[in-house]
């Protein structure tokens, strides 16, 4: 066994093990509400855009494009915008020279100027009053950033956790996990109740972010901004 010297230097490294799984297990829900805010905020006052989900906005592009129907050219944008920030997020990554959970502080502070530049030009460009037009369509494409970032961040830096938007993967282990205590009727290995518990918090997390983004809109309309970037600035002094 370690002594205490070892286990305190150990605790204290900024890649350390005990960090990382601190960061995986308690700031992912974090950011699952973070992009369920994110998600529905854009999608209510930037004229029907995922800028969470943003293969949404391929699905729907498409359909419009084989069916003849009004093509916002935002929601076609938002894919290569999102391959571009995601490029210039493993940019920013590898100049920075960091890893594991100083990556992750840096990445975090990305996402918080981004979100901010959200809200700063929605407060004065005002674009929900013109959902489809160009201002909404920047707006957009600044939030879909700040959502690429997020993606690249887990990516980059704490590679084995799941996504924090994309919640069909977290449905289904969820389900997956469920139906495996059906078949064995007894309690899920200690791999599996880890897997469960954490597909249901980023669910949670998801949902409460949605929920509560929805009301600040009929609330709050382009201020509704300012709740992820209030969250994106706890993630930070979180990490």
């Amino acid at each position: 066994m370690p002594d205490l010297a070892t286990q305190h230097i150990a605790s204290n490294q900024p890649d350390g093990t005990v960090e990382l799984s601190r960061l995986r297990e308690h700031l992912t829900p974090l950011l699952s509400v973070i992009a369920g805010m994110v998600d529905l905020i854009g999608f209510f006052t930037l004229g029907n855009i995922f800028t969470a989900h943003v293969t949404g906005n391929l699905v729907v592009a498409s359909a419009a494009a084989v069916h003849g129907g009004p093509l916002n050219l935002a929601q076609a944008l938002a894919i290569p915008v999102f391959m571009f920030a995601v490029a210039a997020t493993w940019l920013i990554a590898q100049a920075s020279n960091k890893h594991g959970a100083t990556l992750a502080r840096l990445l975090l502070v990305v996402q918080f100027v981004l979100l901010t530049a959200v809200l700063i030009f929605s407060v004065f460009a005002k674009p929900s009053t013109n959902p489809h037009g160009l201002m909404a369509g920047i707006a957009v494409m600044i939030a879909v950033s700040a959502m690429a970032c997020q993606y690249a961040l887990l990516r980059l830096a704490l590679p084995h956790v799941v996504s924090t938007a994309v919640m069909t993967g977290n449905l289904t282990n969820a389900v997956l996990s469920l139906m495996e205590v059906v078949r064995k009727r007894h309690s899920l290995t200690e791999t599996e109740l880890t897997r469960l518990k954490s597909s249901l918090r980023l669910l949670l997390g998801f949902l409460v972010g949605c929920l509560v983004a929805a009301a600040a809109v009929s609330v709050m309309a382009d201020w509704a901004w300012a709740l992820p970037v209030a969250l994106a600035a706890l993630a930070i002094a979180f990490g």
